[in-house]
C-alpha cells in the first residue's frame, strides 16, 4: 500500500482498511470481515469520523466500571485485534485484566493466529514507554498480560455455537466484560449470567448497543485510547446509575445534528 499523507481527510480509515485486508490475507479473519468493517465505518461517516461528547462520557463510565470491576475481562475477535489489538493490549496492562480471543468463525488456525498476533504486541509494547500516568514497571505489567482463548473450558449458558466456548479464567469468570464489535446473541448472555457488558459499538441501533449495560458509540481504536486515558487520569470518577437507552438517543441525536451541518 502506498503511503497516505498525513494531510489525507481519510487517512485514518484507509490505514483501519488496510488492516482488515492484510489480516484478511494473512487468514486471520472471517470473510465477512470487510463487511462487517464496512458497516460500522458507514456509521463513523454519519459521526463525523470523530469521538462525540457522548461517546466520551460513555467511555468515562466503561473505565470506572472496569476500574471498580473485580474480575474484568477484555474479549476480542478478529477484527479488533487487526484494528485495534495494541490498544486492547495497554488496556490489559493498566487494568491487570486478561484478554481472551473469542469468534463467531472460529477456526483452530485463526485463534491461534490471532493470540500470536497479540503475544508479538506484547513483546513490543513492553519495550515502549509507559503512558503517562501509569505508576509500576510497564514491562512486567504488559508481559503479565494473559492471553485466553485456544484452550476453552466453560460454556456461556443460553448461547449456542463457538462463541458459547470461553474459558473460566477470562470471559467466563469475569463479572466485568468489555466487548468490542459484539454480537446480540452473545451480548444478551452475558447480562443473562449478571455481568456487566461493556460494548464497543458504532451502530447505536444494534442489538447489542441496546442490551448492553453501557454502549461506547465510538470506533474501536479511538475507544480505546479514550479508555486508557481516563483510566490513568480519572482515578476519583466512580460509576454512575447509568442510562444507556438515554446516551444511545443522544448519539442518534448527534448524528442527525451533524447530517444537518
Amino acid at each position: 500500500m502506498a503511503r497516505i499523507p498525513d494531510s489525507h481527510p481519510r487517512k485514518n480509515s484507509l490505514e483501519s482498511r488496510q488492516k482488515i485486508v492484510d489480516g484478511s490475507s494473512r487468514g486471520l479473519l472471517a470473510d465477512s470481515a470487510m463487511i462487517a468493517h464496512g458497516r460500522g465505518e458507514a456509521f463513523d461517516y454519519l459521526l463525523g469520523e470523530k469521538t462525540t461528547k457522548t461517546a466520551r462520557e460513555a467511555s468515562r463510565e466503561s473505565a470506572a466500571r472496569l476500574r471498580n470491576a473485580r474480575r474484568p475481562v477484555i474479549s476480542v475477535n478478529g477484527n479488533t485485534v487487526v484494528l485495534a489489538g495494541e490498544g486492547a493490549i495497554r488496556l490489559a496492562a493498566v487494568l491487570g485484566c486478561p484478554i481472551e480471543v473469542n469468534l463467531y468463525y472460529r477456526t483452530p488456525s485463526r485463534v491461534k493466529g490471532l493470540i500470536s498476533l497479540l503475544e508479538d504486541w506484547k513483546l513490543k509494547l513492553s519495550e515502549e514507554d509507559a503512558p503517562d500516568g501509569f505508576i509500576g514497571d510497564w514491562k512486567d505489567s504488559v508481559d503479565g498480560v494473559s492471553i485466553l482463548g485456544d484452550s476453552p473450558n466453560f460454556k456461556i449458558d443460553g448461547l449456542e455455537g463457538p462463541r458459547s466456548k470461553c474459558t473460566i479464567e477470562g470471559i467466563g469468570g469475569s463479572d466485568t466484560v468489555l466487548v468490542p464489535l459484539e454480537d446480540g446473541d452473545r451480548c444478551e448472555a452475558l447480562i443473562s449470567l449478571g455481568k456487566e457488558v461493556l460494548v464497543v459499538d458504532l451502530n447505536p441501533l444494534s442489538r447489542s448497543s441496546r442490551m448492553a449495560t453501557v454502549t461506547i458509540v465510538d470506533e474501536v481504536s479511538r475507544a480505546f485510547d479514550v479508555i486508557l486515558r481516563y483510566l490513568l487520569d480519572d482515578c476519583d470518577y466512580r460509576p454512575t446509575e447509568w442510562d444507556n437507552g438515554k446516551s444511545l438517543k443522544e448519539s442518534l441525536k448527534q448524528i442527525g445534528d451533524y447530517l444537518s451541518e
